[in-house]
């Protein structure tokens, strides 16, 4: 039986961490022998695995429609390109788990792999819709499909075996700058997001330069409808100015609706920048495949691996 990776569709747990690899060997064996590992260990739900496309060409394979993350330049800011090899989102409620689940499988996948960095995120003020908020205080993931829309949204289907059920992962490391953000009037700080902090409403005298007005799903032709799952990151620094932000994380059939909603974001259409920018900005980009599952592990015959 072939399905999705559970955690995908899954609610955010309440302690996530980003765990990136880049490769550490150009030997394919090494290489194969480390997936195999992973593919007997990621269960899709506290572990959900994603593979860059840098990992597939090694490996002298192609996945339809994997690509790198395009470096995106707007007429005032741009989206950074930064591959990675390999990303595995731990899922779970204690941050010590996801601690030690980060150093077993930092030996399990070496010689072959090498630990680059690690981002930890975690639901910050999760409300009765199930949204969380960013750490601006605004509700993320509002406009979300739901059921099989989102199954739709977030997966591939009819293209065949090993391929359907698997999803293209797109994730962004925004930085927030508070001391920009805290300066705004309360009404600048909605009109950037287009929607009330308050209450959630959205606000129809909101500038065109407001989120939600520059992502708004349904007014892209095609249609270009993705599954949010961000989650807030902090990092704690010695000298007392720490950094903080949204782990950008969506989930799609295609990497098209991400990019049409970041090509209009830096204002790539009409030269008006999304009000995200007036505080925030990405540090990251990385594009990654999420293999399905079958028989309770990674199904990944399409880089060649039974």
């Amino acid at each position: 039986m072939t399905q999705a990776q559970a955690g995908i569709l899954a609610s955010l747990p309440a302690q996530g961490r980003y765990v990136f690899f880049s490769l550490a060997s150009g030997v394919t064996s090494d290489l194969q022998e480390a997936l195999g590992r992973l593919q007997a260990t990621v269960d899709g739900v506290r572990i959900v695995a994603g593979l860059g496309p840098q990992l597939v060409q090694q490996l002298d394979r192609r996945i339809s429609s994997l690509h790198e993350f395009p470096h995106l330049q707007g007429p005032r800011f741009e989206a950074p390109s930064t591959p990675q090899a390999l990303c595995l989102w731990l899922r779970g409620t204690e941050r010590g788990e996801l601690i030690e689940g980060t150093r077993r499988l930092s030996r399990l996948l070496a010689p072959a792999f090498k630990l680059d960095r690690v981002v930890d995120g975690f639901v910050h003020q999760r409300g009765d819709s199930g949204h969380g908020r960013d750490l601006t205080g605004y509700e993320d993931g509002t406009e979300n499909p739901e059921g099989q829309d989102a199954v739709h949204a977030a997966l591939v289907q009819g293209q065949g075996p090993a391929f359907d059920g698997s999803s293209f992962w797109a994730l962004q490391q925004w930085q927030h700058d508070f001391s920009v953000f805290e300066r705004m009037a309360s009404q600048a700080q909605d009109h950037a997001i287009g929607r009330r902090r308050s209450d959630n409403e959205e606000l129809e005298d909101a500038p065109e330069s407001a989120h939600v007005k520059r992502t708004a799903q349904e007014s892209f032709d095609p249609e270009a409808f993705l599954l949010r799952r961000s989650m807030p990151w902090w990092c704690v620094s010695p000298e007392g100015e720490d950094q903080t932000g949204l782990m950008f994380s969506a989930f799609s059939c295609s990497f098209y609706a991400f990019e049409a909603q970041m090509r209009r974001m830096l204002g790539l259409e009409d030269g008006i920048t999304d009000g995200l920018f007036d505080f925030s900005r990405p540090l990251t980009g990385s594009y990654f495949w999420c293999p399905p599952m079958r028989d309770g592990k990674l199904d990944l015959r399409l880089i060649g691996i039974e």
